[in-house]
């Protein structure tokens, strides 16, 4: 009989903190980290190569024919690669953001990545980090938490990211096109961004990183105690 493994969602909107967080997590339980923000982004990418407008079918199904997306696992950073070339470092610009919260509307571009991630998902123990993985992706997950924080919060994270990596940008302008992700993402008919039923929901607006990692692996451990749950083959928690 096949032991049961352990899958982890991490939701929230941008600039929650759930990528720091959902990583940190997945170090410490040495769990499989899956990011599917970087999938969007890396068809983001993809799109703005071959100078695509988002609203062309044609042009998109014929880039999902033609594009193999794989996610490489380096040390606990997970590295993307479109057609074997590695694009992590192109993902975290403001404009493949936008693009991608744009894009990731598109029931054609969700179904192309939805096997990709349920691939993942039945390769073993993981936390997943998203704004669908409790809901769409992997409903069956056995643990599930949703981050928050407010819109400024979030705004000013970002900024702080941006200005370490020397980009130039406006606090006002980052506040602005994140108010509008938000709703983007509320607010479209496939899969809103939404706190799954049965999610343990973390407002980290005033919390520290290290303090929302021991509230998420307490509730974990809380779950697991309880006989609620199994661990998988590589937790470091006893079964």
């Amino acid at each position: 009989m096949q032991e049961k493994t352990l899958i982890v969602t991490i939701d929230g909107p941008a600039g929650s903190g759930k990528s720091t967080i959902a990583k940190a997590v997945a170090r410490r339980l040495a769990f499989s980290y899956l990011d599917t923000g970087a999938l969007y982004r890396a068809v983001a990418v993809e799109i703005m190569r071959r100078h695509l407008s988002p609203e062309d079918v044609e042009g998109l199904s014929i880039l999902f024919s033609e594009t193999a997306i794989s996610l490489v696992r380096d040390g606990m950073e997970q590295r993307v690669k479109v057609n074997g070339r590695d694009v992590t470092d192109e993902l975290r610009s403001e404009a493949v953001s936008l693009l991608a919260s744009r894009i990731s509307a598109k029931p054609e571009v969700r179904a192309f990545l939805l096997d990709i991630q349920r691939r993942r998902g039945r390769s073993g123990t993981l936390v997943a980090e998203g704004r669908d993985m409790g809901t769409v992706v992997f409903p069956e997950a056995e643990i599930k938490f949703f981050l928050d924080a407010s819109a400024e919060e979030r705004a000013r994270r970002r900024y702080r990211e941006l200005r370490a990596k020397g980009e130039a940008v406006d606090y006002d302008e980052i506040l602005k096109d994140l108010i509008v992700r938000d709703r983007q993402d509320r607010e479209r008919v496939h899969a809103p961004l939404r706190a799954a039923p049965d999610a343990a929901v973390i407002d980290t607006t005033r919390l520290r990183i290290d303090e929302v990692v021991d509230a998420i692996l307490g509730v974990i451990r809380e779950r697991l105690a309880g006989g609620e749950i199994r661990p998988g083959p590589r937790s470091p928690f006893p079964a």
